[in-house]
């Protein structure tokens, strides 16, 4: 069966975006009954906020490296008693398996 690419309006915001052929083909390989009704922008938007992501940036927490003392933020709340590096000497840890 060919498929043409179609035209389909988001439900979303209302925009027209195109189901292209591959699409078509790929949601009949994998059983996929419905097309889709929203646009690619809406759609990765709706998985980010049902996911729990949100668009602002990540909350970043001050450390002091424990290998060279560098002051530095890692995106993570650091544990009592364990030792947190930059991202330099994390890397360098890293390369000689240390870490």
């Amino acid at each position: 069966m060919a498929f043409l690419d179609k035209t389909l309006a988001c439900r979303d915001c209302g925009t027209e975006f195109v189901f292209t052929a591959g699409e078509q083909e790929f949601y009949q390989q994998h059983q996929l009954l419905y097309e889709p009704s929203r646009c690619p922008a809406c759609r990765m938007e709706r998985r980010r906020t049902r996911s729990g992501y949100t668009s602002g940036p990540r909350q970043m927490y001050p450390v002091v490296c424990a290998s060279c003392n560098k002051e530095t933020e890692v995106p993570f709340e650091p544990r009592l008693g364990r030792p947190v590096y930059c991202s330099d000497c994390f890397a360098t840890m890293r390369s000689t398996g240390q870490a």
